[in-house]
């Protein structure tokens, strides 16, 4: 038997790429850091957004969406704005980004490990391209619900 064609090696399922699970620093301050484990979330049926749980140790964790793009994007430069911002660190010895998660209630900075990251998002890529992911979305349901018309329905 070749090495690769193992039988306890898992059988990967056509358009589905497992939750990347990384281990992250939380900037407290400029000098304290919590380490942190994020779990990376893709969804073909809705590939333009990536759900990140923050979980915590104790307590219930913490979700956002975030854009696909804006997560490539932040891998190599400067990307997003608002509450959501991405952009690679100085830093040579430990190729990494910044992520910026603002909201009314929380400010959160965290520093992601960008090479699996990257890896993973490539991933994503090969099951639904970037021209395809827009591709299944109503837009006439996605306008009327935005601009509050009638027949609009609420999700």
């Amino acid at each position: 038997m070749h090495r690769d064609q193992s039988p306890l090696r898992a059988r990967p399922v056509p358009g589905h790429v497992p939750p990347l699970l990384l281990d992250v620093d939380q900037m407290l301050d400029e000098f304290t850091r919590r380490p942190v484990r994020a779990a990376f979330h893709f969804d073909p049926d809705a590939p333009a957004v990536i759900s990140v749980e923050f979980l915590a140790e104790r307590g219930p964790g913490l979700l956002w969406r975030i854009g696909r793009e804006l997560l490539h994007r932040g891998v190599t430069s400067m990307s997003g704005s608002g509450e959501v911002r991405m952009w690679p660190t100085l830093s040579r010895e430990r190729p990494s980004s910044w992520l910026l998660l603002e909201s009314p209630d929380v400010e959160a900075l965290f520093e992601l490990p960008t090479a699996r990251l990257a890896e993973w998002l490539d991933a994503t890529y090969r099951i639904v391209t970037a021209e395809a992911e827009m591709a299944g979305l109503d837009w006439d349901a996605f306008l009327r619900r935005l601009l509050g018309s009638p027949g609009a329905t609420a999700d």
